[in-house]
């Protein structure tokens, strides 16, 4: 069964430059601590990362996982959901990008996580308590670093 979590931080800057790094996935390695490779396999007609491999660093080992990308809803939301994964069945989720009332932005992030191997419940929920907060804290960094 898969274990859904909801995260969110405010970032000050706005929506569309939260997006535009998000969406800037072959940077990953430069700014997540966990992304050792990212390989881009298919763009859209915009040319944003449609179909891109990762390699990872979890549970003290190295992953490899296939996300195909979702730009329908950009530049308010960027989805993605699991194609291929060594460890996970799903690894679904999304950024939302909602604008504040003082001109920053709730980034909300959305995950959706399955393993292939039965992992106790407490344990999962760490993992992706530490995936939630992670990526959040490291995209405001990037965000509020580069704007």
């Amino acid at each position: 069964m898969a274990e859904q979590a909801t995260e969110s931080i405010v970032v000050s800057a706005t929506p569309d430059r939260c997006f535009a790094v998000a969406d800037d996935i072959e940077r990953y390695p430069e700014w997540i601590a966990g992304i050792k490779q990212v390989t881009v396999h298919e763009r859209d007609e915009q040319n944003r990362p449609s179909l891109v491999s990762f390699r990872a660093a979890a549970f003290g080992r190295s992953t490899s996982y296939t996300l195909a990308y979702d730009h329908r809803e950009a530049p308010r939301v960027l989805a993605w959901h699991l194609t291929k994964g060594d460890i996970t069945t799903r690894l679904d989720g999304r950024y939302e990008f909602v604008p504040t009332d003082d001109g920053a932005t709730e980034v909300l992030y959305h995950l959706e996580v399955e393993f292939r191997v039965p992992i106790p419940g407490f344990i999962k929920m760490r993992a992706q308590s530490r995936i939630l907060s992670t990526a959040l804290r490291e995209l405001k960094a990037r965000v509020e670093s580069s704007a």
